[in-house]
């Protein structure tokens, strides 16, 4: 591998490593403060108990997900400095609301919310608890802002005398019809995650009979939240479909292998070949007009090839091979649209139990929802190949190409020692994570202290750091 594939692996590692943990911590977050307000509510110790324990994991992922996105700044510097050249006048305004506005806010919350449980006013309380997840939110959309500028980019121009990228109006970053879309998506997987979290835990200690009663409550949460995120889904979904036909046409036609224009288009559930300059596939099973559907939200509607589409694009921005990795679009489009149907299913078998009362007696079911955690995390990786890996050869979509984003500095090499390094480091910090929050969610609710100051006073008392 050259320089440029090994910065590209290096790139993707982090970023999916890091994608693991931010969606984990928003969703967590909103299931947290939701259970936090139950219990500000009831005043119920149970709940109380209940919010800490799951605040606990919700702690871990943080942690790691801080240290992790931290690597990717320097990433800019190191590996792509000729792209943050080009466009950071444009890409550094909202990393730097995320930086300053948004983390800030969540750290800083997350400090009184962790160490105020004795201390804050219970109103008090409650309302760090709630920022946290907007903080984490707001995280969140700066940075979808970032990455959908570069899928559409919107709101600059290119200065003659330095041939950078410069804002010109931040309004259109962030009414991005890419990011509007692309946010709500990332919402909507952080729901799913926090849900199946809440779900796998939950089951696992009902099935075991371990204060059974109290995670039957957050099961079904986590069910609900589960099911509507999947439902709701399926639609954005669709949108963000036709938003790839409208901006990245090529980005949709890959993620069907579909190499010849058609109207109308089906569907294959699963082909055979078809992917890498291979324009032959075989495919077993084709629902008619489905594509159609979903890339241009009509019956019959038009999706142009990959042949076509290269062919276009030589004569627009001049010689080149510019068709992405199909086998990788192909199906990492599948995996994530198989995976939120097998969400949804679970989620009506569940409502399906508990409508006959016999949620906690279908041992197979709880055993199947303790392993359903794995989905949400193959499902993000496979949403972010699609998303990355199917603008590619640009990094930026019609702007500049990955390979002229790269730094004329350093040497394959070390690209791949640093490489070497990030994939030890990072596999040893997700193993410990991974005992640590595996451990804890095993381990059940934790004993609270005899008396809860908390929930008969409003002055200070000693913090209780049991965690």
């Amino acid at each position: 591998m050259d320089q440029l594939d090994l910065a590209r692996i290096q790139f993707a590692s982090t970023s999916i490593y890091h994608f693991f943990f931010v969606p984990v911590t928003i969703g967590l977050a909103i299931l947290v403060a939701i259970l936090h307000t139950r219990w500000h509510r009831s005043g119920d110790p149970e709940l109380r108990r209940l919010t800490r324990f799951f605040g606990t994991l919700m702690l871990i992922s943080i942690s790691v997900g801080a240290v992790t996105g931290l690597v990717q700044e320097f990433q800019f510097g190191m590996d792509w400095s000729a792209y943050s050249r080009f466009v950071g006048d444009v890409f550094g305004a909202p990393l730097a609301m995320e930086g300053l506005a948004a983390f800030f806010l969540e750290s800083t919350f997350l400090g009184l919310w962790l160490f105020g449980w004795n201390v804050l006013p219970r109103g008090v309380h409650l309302f760090t608890a709630w920022m946290i997840p907007l903080g984490a939110c707001l995280s969140a959309l700066f940075i979808i802002a970032a990455n959908s500028w570069m899928q559409n980019p919107r709101g600059y121009t290119i200065n003659p005398d330095n041939g950078r990228a410069q804002l010109t109006d931040i309004g259109q970053v962030f009414s991005n019809p890419v990011f509007l879309w692309g946010y709500t998506h990332v919402l909507l997987v952080a729901l799913i995650f926090g849900g199946a979290v809440l779900l796998s835990v939950s089951a696992w200690h009902v099935r075991r009979g371990n204060h059974a009663p109290l995670f039957r409550g957050t099961a079904k949460l986590g069910l609900f939240v589960l099911a509507v995120a999947s439902v709701l889904q399926f639609p954005v979904g669709g949108r963000l479909g036709i938003n790839e036909t409208n901006y990245q046409p090529m980005k949709i036609a890959a993620a069907e292998a579909n190499w010849t224009t058609c109207q109308p288009c089906s569907f294959s559930v699963i082909q055979i070949g078809g992917y890498n300059q291979d324009e032959t596939p075989t495919k077993i099973i084709e629902i008619p007009h489905l594509l159609s559907i979903l890339a241009t939200g009509t019956w019959d509607g038009q999706v142009q090839g990959l042949s076509e589409l290269n062919t276009q694009y030589n004569q627009q921005y001049g010689p080149g091979y510019y068709v992405p990795n199909v086998f990788v679009q192909y199906w990492s489009m599948r995996a994530m649209a198989y995976l939120a149907v097998l969400g949804f299913v679970m989620g009506i078998w569940g409502a399906i139990l508990l409508w006959r009362r016999k949620f906690e007696k279908s041992r197979f079911f709880l055993w199947a929802c303790t392993w359903l955690i794995l989905t949400p995390f193959v499902m993000a990786t496979a949403g972010w190949l699609l998303t990355e890996s199917g603008r590619q050869p640009w990094i930026v979509q019609g702007l500049m190409l990955t390979s002229t984003g790269l730094s004329g500095s350093g040497s394959a090499a070390e690209v791949a020692i640093s490489l070497g390094l990030v994939v030890v480091l990072y596999s040893t910090i997700g193993v410990i994570a991974a005992i640590l929050m595996v451990r804890h969610a095993r381990r059940g609710l934790l004993d609270e202290p005899a008396s809860s100051p908390e929930s008969t006073t409003t002055g200070p008392s000693v913090p209780s750091l049991t965690y």
